[in-house]
């Protein structure tokens, strides 16, 4: 019996709400030895008391030294294992701005970049031009077409675009084009298995780069692009078929609704901000069992490498606890989907502090007084996989059967 099979096995409706909170990139490391974490910098005192109430660890997203993306990172925070259900960045950008895939399809994500004379990356983000100045270049490369293949490309937030390779025979067993660091050329396509398939889709797409190249060099900042996630539609069981669960998400960025979307969560559109989303969440509250919760600015800035302005993010996040605990809910989950460290500017391996809130089921610990790193270390939840984060969820939110006689 797989997770899957156990969970819908055990899980049981009732009249309780959850709430998953999920600060991206939630966990740092001290800008010195021994110092503090950017979320123990931050004045939290309603996580402090959450965590205090409650019930404290540390996740890990993937498994232990696993460095994860945001995809998998939130796979395993809804229960599905994000080794065996891996769903590329293109994917989740394409469905979150509404796009409907077919198994004919291959989709990527694409970055605006900028580039110096001799093709040089000096900037990943092209200076994280606005949403509106993305629209405007994609109009530039949108009439771009290759033989055999319908192309599709659309805007997504910022920097960030779809990219849609629809016909037959194409294969998404693509290397990405974004060497992860400045000072470094963008790369090629390379196919990732033998199969002609894989061979030709990666031939299409350097084409597609190469027209790409020539049509926006004269642009400024962005004046070239970096692909990657390279994907499927992957076809996953639904949220509410594993746990019973009536899921909503409040989420800003395209890619996290493209998530939601793929697991069955209801998508609450028009979202632009933490005040939009505590709106919604009130507004919605009768409707749904579960809220998914999501935060991405504290992630961005950990990876732009500012400590200060993630304890800000971390701190703008705090003072809404207040109005989410006016609503009762029954439990309330805070963590994140992975770790961004401000010294690091990047995704890394790190646990991520987790506490789990819930009246009356839980039992509280008191070497556990705030909200952070070293507080979760000492927590009674311990250190344990994102995967079992819903079975906890569900058990504390009194959801499940018992198992066995």
């Amino acid at each position: 019996m797989n997770d899957f099979d156990l969970m819908r096995s055990l899980t049981q409706k009732n009249e309780t709400k959850i709430v998953m909170l999920v600060m991206d990139g939630l966990g740092g490391l001290p800008r010195e030895l021994g110092g503090p974490t950017e979320l123990e910098s931050a004045f939290t005192p309603h996580l402090d008391r959450l965590a205090r109430e409650g019930m404290a660890g540390l996740l890990h997203p993937v498994g232990l030294g696993i460095s994860p993306g945001s995809g998998p990172g939130h796979l395993g925070l809804f229960g599905y294992d994000p080794i065996e259900c891996l769903i590329g960045r293109g994917v989740l950008e394409a469905v979150g701005i509404g796009l409907h895939l077919t198994n004919k399809d291959v989709a990527a994500r694409g970055n605006f970049c900028t580039v110096d004379d001799s093709g040089v990356i000096t900037d990943r983000r092209a200076g994280r031009i606005s949403t509106e100045e993305c629209a405007r270049m994609v109009g530039l490369i949108e009439g771009i077409t290759l033989p055999g293949v319908e192309i599709t490309v659309k805007p997504v937030r910022d920097y960030r675009f779809a990219l849609i390779f629809r016909g037959s025979g194409l294969s998404p067993h693509l290397s990405e084009t974004d060497p992860q660091k400045t000072g470094a050329k963008p790369l090629r396509v390379e196919p990732q298995d033998d199969a002609e398939a894989t061979s030709h889709t990666a031939d299409l797409a350097n084409q597609w780069v190469e027209k790409v190249r020539d049509a926006i060099k004269d642009q400024h900042p962005a004046n070239m692009v970096t692909l990657r996630g390279w994907s499927k539609e992957p076809g996953l069981p639904t949220f509410e078929d594993i746990f019973k669960l009536k899921a909503a998400a409040l989420a800003v960025y395209p890619m996290y609704k493209g998530l939601a979307n793929l697991v069955g969560m209801t998508i609450i559109q028009g979202l632009a901000n933490l005040e939009d989303q505590l709106r919604s969440l009130r507004e919605n509250w009768d409707s749904y069992d579960f809220f998914f919760f999501h935060y991405k600015y504290t992630d961005s800035r950990g990876e732009d490498g500012d400590f200060d302005a993630k304890v800000k993010e971390i701190e703008k996040v705090d003072k809404i606890i207040p109005d989410i605990l006016k609503l009762n809910p029954d439990v309330v989950v805070v963590t994140g989907d992975h770790s961004t460290p401000a010294v690091l500017k990047s995704h890394s391996w790190h646990p991520v502090p987790t506490l789990i809130w819930a009246p009356g089921t839980s039992r509280t610990n008191p070497d556990v007084t705030e909200f952070g790193e070293t507080h979760c270390l000492r927590g009674v939840l311990g250190q344990f996989k994102g995967t079992d984060l819903m079975k906890l969820v569900t058990a504390y939110a009194r959801r499940q059967a018992k198992y066995g006689a």
